[in-house]
C-alpha cells in the first residue's frame, strides 16, 4: 500500500514538474526571447510597429533612392552595344522572354533601371545558360517621349510603346481599366514581336532575386512537366510578405501549418524527454509541442521560414495561387494568349483591378494557377503609379 502511495506521489510530481516547466517555456519563449529577438523582423507579429516603422521606411527610402544612383550610373557606364544587338533581331524563338512594364513615376528612384540593370548583371553571370532569354521594355506612357529613363534603356534593350499622344480620353477608362490594357497591350506584343515559350511580364519596381534563373530553369525542365503544371493559366512569382502568415483563408497554407506541427511536435518531445532522462514522451507532450511549434512559426512569421528555401532550386515551392499582385507573372506561351482573350473581355475599376481580374478567371474560365514560395523578386517600389501617397510605409 505504501508502495502504492509513492509511485503515484512519484508519478504526480513528474506530471506537476513537467506542467511547471512547459509553462516556463511557453512564458519565456513568448514573452521573453520571441519578441527581443524578432521586435524588428517587419513581417512578424512581435514586430514592435510604434518603434521601428517610421525610422525603417526612411531608411529604406534612402537606401533603394541610393540603389536607383547606381543603376543610373551602371548605364551611363556601359557602351552603347551595336544596333543588330540593342534591337534584338534573332532569328531563334526565346526560351523567356523578359518583359518589363514601365510608367514614368519618381523620377529620383530610378525603379525601371534598377530592375533593368539587375536582369543585366544576372543574365550575364548566368551565361550561357541563359543565352536563350531575352529583355524587352514595354513602356506604356502616355507620352512616351516623356519617359527619361526608358530613352536611356533604349540603347540598350528593343523597346515597344503603347503611344496614345493626341487621343481624346475615353471617360470610360478609368485608371484601373487602363492599367488592364497596358498589361494586354505588353503581353500581346510580346506574343507577336518574339514568340517565345514563356512570357515573364515584370513591373517596373519587381527587382529580381539573385537566384531567380536557376530556380526558372529548374521549373522550366523538372517541374513545369507535370501535367497539373503543364496547362496553367498564369504562374506568380510574388505574393506580400505580409500576406504569407499561416492563418489565413487558403487551405494549402492550413495544411503546411498542421505538417509543420506534426513533424516538429514528436521531435521537440523527444528531445524534451531524452534531456529530462524520461521515457518515451506521451501524447499530451506531443500535443503541446505540435501546437507550441505552430504558433511560435506563425508569430515569428512563415516568410522567414519560407526564406530557408532558398537553399537550392528543388525547395521551392509551387503551389494553389493566391488573388494579390502581379509584380512578377510568368505565362506559358498558350496561356498568355488564353489569357489576352479573357482579359479583353474584362473591365476593370476600383475593387476590380487586373489582379482580381486574372484571378476571377480561374473560377470562371475553370483554369488553374500557381505561385512560387518564396518570392522571386523583391517589389521595391514604394510610390505606386495608381495610388499617390506622400509619406509611404513599408507595412
Amino acid at each position: 500500500m505504501l508502495h502504492q502511495a509513492w509511485q503515484l506521489c512519484g508519478r504526480w510530481c513528474r506530471w506537476s514538474s513537467s506542467v511547471v516547466h512547459l509553462i516556463m517555456l511557453t512564458v519565456m519563449t513568448f514573452g521573453v526571447v520571441a519578441p527581443l529577438i524578432c521586435h524588428r523582423l517587419l513581417h512578424s507579429y512581435f514586430y514592435l510597429r510604434r518603434w521601428h516603422l517610421n525610422p525603417m521606411s526612411q531608411e529604406f527610402l534612402e537606401h533603394n533612392q541610393q540603389e536607383g544612383q547606381d543603376a543610373l550610373h551602371y548605364f551611363e557606364k556601359m557602351q552603347i552595344p551595336n544596333a543588330s544587338e540593342a534591337s534584338g533581331s534573332d532569328a531563334f524563338q526565346p526560351l523567356l522572354l523578359i518583359t518589363i512594364i514601365t510608367v514614368q513615376r519618381r523620377y529620383d528612384f530610378h525603379y525601371v533601371l534598377q530592375v533593368a540593370s539587375r536582369f543585366h548583371r544576372l543574365l550575364q553571370e548566368c551565361g550561357a545558360r541563359c543565352r536563350s532569354h531575352r529583355v524587352l521594355l514595354c513602356n506604356v506612357e502616355s507620352d512616351p517621349s516623356s519617359h527619361q529613363d526608358v530613352r536611356l534603356l533604349s540603347s540598350f534593350f528593343p523597346m515597344v510603346s503603347r503611344d496614345r499622344t493626341g487621343e481624346n480620353p475615353d471617360p470610360r477608362v478609368n485608371q484601373f481599366e487602363k492599367e488592364k490594357q497596358d498589361y494586354v497591350f505588353c503581353l500581346e506584343q510580346s506574343l507577336l514581336s518574339y514568340n517565345p515559350q514563356y512570357i515573364l511580364i515584370v513591373e517596373d519596381d519587381a527587382v529580381p532575386e539573385k537566384e531567380i534563373f536557376s530556380v526558372l530553369q529548374h521549373l522550366f525542365l523538372a517541374r513545369f512537366s507535370k501535367p497539373y503544371l503543364r496547362d496553367a493559366l498564369y504562374f506568380k512569382l510574388y505574393h506580400p510578405e505580409r500576406l504569407q502568415h499561416y492563418f489565413n483563408p487558403e487551405p494549402m497554407r492550413i495544411l503546411e501549418w498542421l505538417g509543420l506541427g506534426m513533424l516538429l511536435g514528436p521531435v521537440l518531445s523527444c528531445v524534451y524527454s531524452w534531456a529530462l532522462g524520461r521515457p518515451s514522451p506521451s501524447w499530451l507532450l506531443v500535443l503541446f509541442f505540435a501546437l507550441y511549434s505552430m504558433a511560435l512559426s506563425e508569430l515569428v512569421g512563415r516568410h522567414y521560414l519560407l526564406e530557408l528555401r532558398r537553399l537550392h532550386p528543388a525547395l521551392y515551392n509551387v503551389v494553389p495561387v493566391t488573388e494579390c499582385c502581379t509584380p512578377a507573372m510568368l505565362f506559358p506561351a498558350p496561356s498568355a494568349r488564353r489569357a489576352l482573350g479573357y482579359l479583353q473581355g474584362l473591365h476593370c475599376q476600383q475593387g476590380f483591378a487586373k489582379d482580381t481580374a486574372l484571378y476571377s478567371l480561374l473560377w470562371a474560365k475553370g483554369e488553374n494557377a500557381y505561385v512560387v514560395e518564396p518570392n522571386l523578386v523583391r517589389h521595391v517600389g514604394m510610390y505606386s503609379s495608381l495610388r499617390l501617397n506622400s509619406s509611404p510605409k513599408l507595412l
